[in-house]
């Protein structure tokens, strides 16, 4: 068996005994038997691979929901594009809201390769059956909002999907190299919003640390609920989608926060957050799970306002859809001549 998934020519290899999907004699167990078995020697599924029909599912849910949060994400920083204090700080937030919505781009050309459309996703996002995650439905409520968005939410957004670079799924798993680079500017973006404010007038101070304390929790929410409370992370984890389970991904995202909010010199609001000197890690609290459950049902602040704005621009861009489609099929019948 192959101790890698590529030759030195950097060809994917096959494990030996791979079963042909087309023979007769490859039943539905040969096949489980050798997806397993490349899962346990970590070479990537591709598209053209056999694979459970719950394993697309679960890739299709989890890269779709993916997808929608990166394109709801845009909309609070979006509302301040005209209000951003400088040139410069516009035209940075303006590359980071694109590049958002190219990381959406990313992830539903993914999700098409397990035979899902973008359309169909798009669908189930505008009337409900995906979800997006629930910190986007609150408000920036100031500037220094978009600064603690980019630090502790994109902060969290690569703890997250570092360790989706070696997903099983190779689609997914490359998507995630790129847009974890991009993130990682994000973040530092929103860290140089923070520290400017905090080294400015009290008032811009307190402007900063009142955004802090706003959205410490939500991004302590990114990670999903706790192990002991969720239903796919043991089946997730076995096929080799997620590397590390939501609490541990959380603490690691703790541990490095808890280091730098001190730089900023800001704090964060949680009177529990020590450092655990046996641990080896910070101690903390964790977020109201059934409240931000209730945001994800409709209940929070701006679920109806951000559901309303996605698919009325749905709805406005329909034209550049068709003529897209139209320009691509001209040029087909084109190459058929």
């Amino acid at each position: 068996m192959p101790q890698g998934p590529h030759d030195a020519g950097g060809e994917r290899l096959r494990l030996i005994g791979a079963p042909d999907r087309d023979e007769a004699g490859a039943d539905e167990a040969d096949l489980q038997r050798y997806f397993e078995a490349m899962v346990a020697d970590d070479q990537k599924i591709e598209p053209r691979d056999w694979m459970p029909d719950a394993y697309r599912s679960m890739m299709i849910r989890q890269i779709g929901q993916h997808a929608h949060s990166e394109l709801m994400g845009m909309q609070p920083e979006s509302n301040w594009l005209t209000r951003a204090p400088s040139l410069r700080r516009k035209t940075a937030l303006l590359a980071k809201v694109q590049d958002e919505a190219g990381h959406a781009m990313y992830l539903y050309a993914a999700a098409e390769t397990l035979g899902v459309t973008r359309g169909e996703l798009l669908d189930q996002l505008h009337d409900g059956r995906q979800h997006y995650s629930v910190v986007f439905n609150f408000p920036a409520a100031s500037w220094a909002d978009i600064g603690a968005i980019g630090w502790l939410l994109d902060g969290a957004a690569i703890a997250n999907q570092v360790p989706l670079c070696r997903c099983s799924y190779g689609p997914y798993a490359r998507a995630m190299v790129r847009i974890c680079k991009e993130e990682s500017f994000h973040q530092r973006q929103g860290y140089s919003i923070l520290h400017t404010l905090s080294g400015g007038t009290p008032a811009q101070h307190r402007m900063a640390q009142q955004a802090v304390d706003r959205w410490w929790y939500r991004a302590l929410a990114l990670f999903g609920l706790p192990d002991r409370a969720s239903r796919n992370t043991s089946r997730s984890m076995a096929w080799k989608i997620k590397r590390l389970t939501n609490d541990e991904v959380r603490q690691k995202f703790v541990d490095v926060i808890a280091e730098q909010v001190g730089s900023l010199g800001l704090t964060l609001p949680d009177e529990a957050l020590r450092f655990d000197t046996e641990r080896g890690h910070w101690d903390f609290t964790l977020p109201d799970f059934d409240a931000l459950t209730a945001v994800l049902q409709g209940y929070g602040p701006c679920n109806r306002q951000r559901m309303e704005r996605r698919r009325r621009t749905h709805d406005e861009g329909a034209w550049v859809r068709e003529s897209a489609l139209a320009y691509a099929e001209k040029q087909r019948r084109r190459r058929a001549v």
